[in-house]
């Protein structure tokens, strides 16, 4: 039985490289000294893991810099809530961005060494990966702001987040949906593709940016009805689901994540939930 790989990361250490093009502002730009140390304080934790020492303590150390992401977003949705005054809010969300373009840089950096598609082909043209041939429509019930949604229509849930199991080098860093083949995928919200890939452990996979910053994954596809760049909407139809990549059957893998890059990843239902969206099982 082959094993799915989707917690698994790269076994090196790395140096803080330069961005590709369209991704977070460079330190200079930001807009306090506060961000700047911040940045370059977690890279300086990512990029303290030895050399041949391997994913175990990298791994740690993301996870723990994904945890503190999350609790700056909390906080500053705490300040949002409470009427706290603009200045507050504008240094808390600075702190929170500052974490993300730190994350950002290091998994970037080990996505492109180890040839992750989404660094290296996110238009997937290098991988000859299915094109869509026509756009796909947006739901005309719905308008650019629309509601939030599911990403899929009469499913199961299976392997739900961090699940442990001997199908996962790691544990599990998304929610599984299973759906027969041929399933129509949709994007949960409004946003931006961001990748149409192909050729790793996720088989044919689609994410897509939204607004708050979030990125989502939609793997093994079966087709994507979507390209690079495009913006869609929510309820929009990616693509169909499937079993291409490292799986035992047919399914989508859904996925939330900080940055476009494994490693990133956060519990995909709760931030639904935010979302107003209640996956039920």
């Amino acid at each position: 039985m082959r094993r799915e790989q989707h917690a698994r990361l790269p076994r090196m250490c790395f140096a803080p490289a330069r961005k590709p093009p369209g991704s977070l502002p460079s330190v200079r730009s930001l807009p306090s000294l506060l961000a700047a140390v911040l940045i370059a304080g977690v890279l300086v934790a990512l990029a303290a893991v030895p050399a041949g020492a391997g994913g175990d303590a990298f791994r740690k150390e993301t996870t723990r810099v994904v945890r503190a992401h999350e609790k700056a977003r909390a906080h500053v949705d705490r300040l949002r809530a409470g009427d706290a005054r603009t200045t507050e809010v504008k240094t808390a969300e600075r702190r929170r961005k500052a974490i993300r373009a730190g994350l950002w840089d290091a998994l970037w950096s080990v996505a492109r060494d180890a040839g992750d598609p989404v660094a290296v082909d996110p238009s997937g043209r290098v991988g000859r990966c299915p094109a869509a041939r026509t756009r796909s429509r947006a739901p005309e019930d719905r308008d650019g702001d629309g509601d939030w949604t599911a990403p899929t229509r009469r499913y199961r849930l299976s392997a739900g987040y961090a699940a442990r199991g001997s199908r996962w080098a790691h544990r599990h860093t998304g929610q599984d949906f299973a759906v027969p083949t041929g399933t129509p995928v949709y994007a949960v919200g409004p946003g931006t593709v961001r990748a149409t890939t192909c050729g790793d452990g996720f088989g044919n996979q689609v994410i897509v940016r939204h607004p708050d910053g979030y990125f989502t994954q939609y793997a093994h596809l079966s087709r994507i009805d979507v390209r690079k760049g495009g913006r869609v909407a929510a309820g929009q139809r990616l693509g169909l689901s499937g079993a291409t990549g490292n799986v035992t059957g047919p399914h989508l893998h859904f996925e939330v994540r900080i940055t476009p890059y494994m490693g990133s990843a956060v519990s995909p239902l709760p931030w639904l939930r935010r979302k107003s969206v209640d996956i039920g099982g």
